[in-house]
């Protein structure tokens, strides 16, 4: 227990020695994690909801459709009510293709006419407001939401402005837009939203320019056979002679429902893993800054007795357990936003599933690898320095070739001062040019995405809008937060680089050199691998993400997307140098001879 204590202690003492380490840790180990697991939490859970929303609102096994009213067609659907394996039915129902009009907007619609009481099969759940009465409207819930409208506003349905009294979900019919299930005459659908009504507020509907479909609800007793049903029985066959009739099977709306997150999951799986890299770059950033100090604090330590392996725990617990703290952050963070990327039309119950065993055992994994990736090298090399060593923490002798210095002599002074820095410390400036290459594939798909044609539905603006902004939204979002980790690792990197080369610059300026000199080249040691990054970014980020059938965004997009982050760069390396070159020369050499 003593071991554990002292640990601990030792542990909390670095944590509040360093804190700002300590949150670059946390935020970058959580962002890859939080988009992990929303990621992985995306299989299954869109059928995971739509069988919530089935339960909730008796939801039919089999929605049969056949366009018209006529009496044959009303007739044969009825028919369906004896057929082999159905135990209960709702309608038959019609609804009509028109469209809907609130807060200036029009959007695509399919109006039901609605029972006062519902049917024992699709009985909609009322989230908001209450169930249809004559005079007004309910409104699906994902289609209110499109629309912008909540109860108690006015709609406008042919010609008639209609007051929302309610709104609701069904599981009867696909999430929006895709509300219609099919298209006037049986053809396909322009998509659109629902909207049910009383019968009598439907005849200003019954008109030849305005298409109708009859449907009836079923229920089966073996809802796993619901694609057995078909005209062939005996029992409804002679119904459907003259009569078309398209079957609709709740696996069918299920999978119509995933339509929407089709693109989310690859672009959160893959994009984790991309967040997860700069991550390591980051965490492996402040691992080597910290190492002079990590190896002092290892000599410390062996001179009091301490043996390897209690050093190893003092090293390792810090980071290990700043990362499983991140990873619980992380899956919070998921568990948080899960509704509204798995559910984003919200036409299902939000009630989200919760995360899976699988799915925190991959984050927990991830997270633990990335702080032992970073904190392994310098932690063996710590614990490998002899203790007389560790404590004198001699500087290291650089090398001097007499060819480089005459080449390098004839550069002006801030790029010959960037360029000793990225000499002396190449791995980083490879870690810096690998961050800025990585956000820039991320930042080129994004453009790419948004450069391709809308290909949406001609008759509602609002449904092509639903339809691709999930997936530019989860693209987005993916994209600012590699954006805002690469400026925190930029920042990073700099302030670290500046304070290992206070002695160096100190040096500089006594040979004659000014601190806008040592500023300049101090955001030079970051600029320069900045370029490669640049350089190799977009034409990766085209090559992954592009192919012959995808248009490509203009050249000053591409452009614009290059020169960005060389700005960028050199505004946020500027004040960490600025603050850096300020400090005294006499203060920097005497701390360093102490």
């Amino acid at each position: 227990m003593g071991r554990i204590l002292l640990v601990f202690r030792l542990v909390l003492a670095d944590v509040r020695r360093h804190p700002a380490q300590a949150a670059m840790l946390l935020v970058s180990i959580t962002a890859a994690t939080a988009t992990l697991a929303l990621g992985l939490s995306l299989n299954g859970a869109t059928e995971t909801l739509y069988r919530q929303t089935r339960d909730a609102t008796a939801g039919p096994d089999v929605v049969a459709l056949s366009p018209g009213t006529k009496r044959t067609t009303i007739t044969a659907l009825k028919s369906l009510e004896h057929a082999p394996g159905v135990v209960a039915h709702s309608g038959p129902y019609r609804q009509y293709y028109t469209t809907l009009t609130a807060r200036g907007s029009t959007g695509a619609a399919v109006v039901q006419v609605a029972d006062m009481t519902p049917g024992p099969v699709d009985r909609p759940l009322v989230t908001s407001g209450s169930w249809v009465r004559p005079g007004g409207a309910v409104v699906e819930r994902g289609f209110a939401t499109a629309m912008g409208v909540g109860v108690g506003d006015h709609v406008n349905v042919a010609g008639r402005s209609l007051p929302v009294v309610g709104i609701a979900v069904t599981a009867a019919h696909s999430v929006y837009p895709w509300a219609p299930l099919i298209g006037p005459g049986g053809g396909p659908s322009d998509g659109g939203g629902l909207v049910w009504l009383a019968e009598r507020d439907t005849r200003a509907l019954e008109s030849a320019d305005v298409p109708v479909t009859s449907f009836i609800n079923l229920k089966l007793r073996d809802p796993d056979a619901a694609g057995a049903l078909n005209l062939r029985d005996p029992a409804v066959a002679s119904a459907f002679e003259d009569t078309w009739v398209n079957f609709k099977t709740w696996r069918h709306i299920a999978e119509q429902d995933l339509v929407a997150l089709q693109s989310s999951q690859p672009i959160l799986v893959i994009g984790s893993w991309l967040l997860g890299l700069l991550a390591i770059g980051g965490v492996a950033t402040l691992m080597a800054g910290r190492a002079a100090k990590q190896t002092r604090q290892v000599g410390l330590l062996k001179a009091v007795g301490a043996t390897p392996g209690l050093i190893a725990a003092v090293l390792f617990a810090e980071y290990l357990t700043l990362a499983l703290l991140a990873d619980a952050l992380g899956l919070t963070i998921a568990r948080l936003a899960a509704p509204a990327v798995i559910d984003p039309t919200a036409s299902m119950i939000t009630t989200a599933p919760g995360l899976t065993g699988g799915t925190i055992a991959v984050t927990t994994v991830v997270a633990l690898a990335v702080a032992a990736l970073t904190t392994s090298g310098p932690t063996l090399r710590a614990l490998r320095t002899g203790t007389v060593s560790a404590l004198a923490d001699v500087a290291h002798r650089p090398r001097h070739r007499a060819w480089l210095n005459r080449l390098s002599a004839l550069l002006p002074t801030p790029l010959l001062l960037g360029l000793r820095l990225i000499a002396r410390r190449p791995g980083r400036a490879v870690l810096h040019g690998c961050n800025m290459m990585t956000t820039l594939i991320a930042v080129t798909a994004l453009l790419l995405v948004y450069a391709q044609p809308v290909k949406g539905y001609p008759g509602s603006p609002m449904a092509t809008e639903a339809q691709v902004a999930q997936e530019r939204h989860v693209l987005l979002a993916v994209t600012a937060a590699m954006i805002a980790l690469a400026v925190v690792n930029t920042i990073t990197i700099t302030w670290t680089t500046a304070l290992e080369a206070r002695p160096a610059m100190a040096v500089a300026r006594t040979l004659g050199a000014t601190p806008g000199q040592v500023t300049a080249g101090l955001s030079a040691a970051q600029l320069l691998p900045t370029l490669p990054g640049v350089v190799s970014g977009i034409p990766l980020g085209v090559i992954l993400f592009s192919d012959a059938k995808m248009v490509m965004p203009p050249a000053w997009w591409l452009l614009t997307a290059a020169l960005v982050p060389l700005l960028a760069t050199a505004a946020l390396t500027a004040l960490p140098a600025r603050v850096a070159a300020r400090r005294s020369v006499a203060q920097t050499l005497s701390a360093e001879a102490t």
